[in-house]
């Protein structure tokens, strides 16, 4: 791709991420975006197709500086961590509605992007289960993380900003925190699950097992994790 392609498919990129934030997915038509970029219609087919391949890369682009942002420590806290990561996704989420609106859309595949920043999520919820702290099953807490995390943020989104409910975030992660950790006071069989969870979650513990026994450990340890 030459220079020149390169500026232009960028002016467009950001002429569409302007409309896309100010007026959310409807607003980024063709016609709009060639005008705001100082290009012609063609010009964005030829780069992108059409609408749909320009939101996928307008997404990326904004998305994409958001999930380098998120590297995964490992000095710090991971319940820490995780709570941070939580509340960094509510911000993201309501300073770009219309980028929300459209990740929101079930039936879109997910981008490379996408899946990328679910892979960070994961890696924090590993090193919660390898801290002991986690009472259910990493890929279930991992669902449950975007369910209340996405939901909270469309509640959100829902009102303008002067309305909207603030509480709301801290009472998600209470919710949330609720029924993914453990404490020094839950009950043994929470702790017993929960260092089930931790074992599960621990390779290098798993490494003097043969590949098939390290499956059939796990199956037993999901057994008493109530996977």
């Amino acid at each position: 791709m030459s220079v020149d392609r390169d500026v232009v498919r960028g002016r467009i990129v950001a002429a569409a991420s302007e409309l896309l934030a100010t007026g959310g997915p409807d607003a980024v038509t063709t016609r709009a975006v060639a005008t705001a970029a100082g290009v012609q219609a063609p010009t964005i087919y030829r780069l992108f197709g059409d609408k749909d391949g320009l939101l996928e890369s307008v997404a990326d682009t904004v998305f994409a500086e958001y999930v380098d942002a998120k590297q995964v420590g490992h000095e710090t806290d991971p319940i820490r961590e995780l709570q941070d990561s939580f509340l960094a996704h509510i911000r993201f989420g309501t300073r770009n509605p219309g980028l929300t609106a459209f990740f929101a859309d079930p039936l879109r595949p997910r981008s490379a992007t996408e899946e990328k920043g679910i892979a960070v999520l994961r890696q924090r919820v590993h090193r919660v289960a390898l801290a002991g702290r986690l009472r259910i099953p990493e890929e279930r807490a991992v669902a449950l993380i975007r369910a209340i995390g996405n939901g909270t943020v469309l509640a959100l989104i829902e009102s303008p900003e002067p309305e909207r409910d603030s509480p709301l975030v801290e009472n998600s992660w209470e919710a949330l925190a609720a029924i993914l950790l453990t404490d020094a006071a839950d009950r043994a069989d929470q702790q017993t699950r929960a260092a089930a969870l931790r074992l599960r979650a621990d390779d290098t513990a798993l490494a003097a097992l043969s590949p098939a026994e390290r499956m059939l450990m796990r199956e037993w340890l999901d057994r008493i994790a109530g996977a």
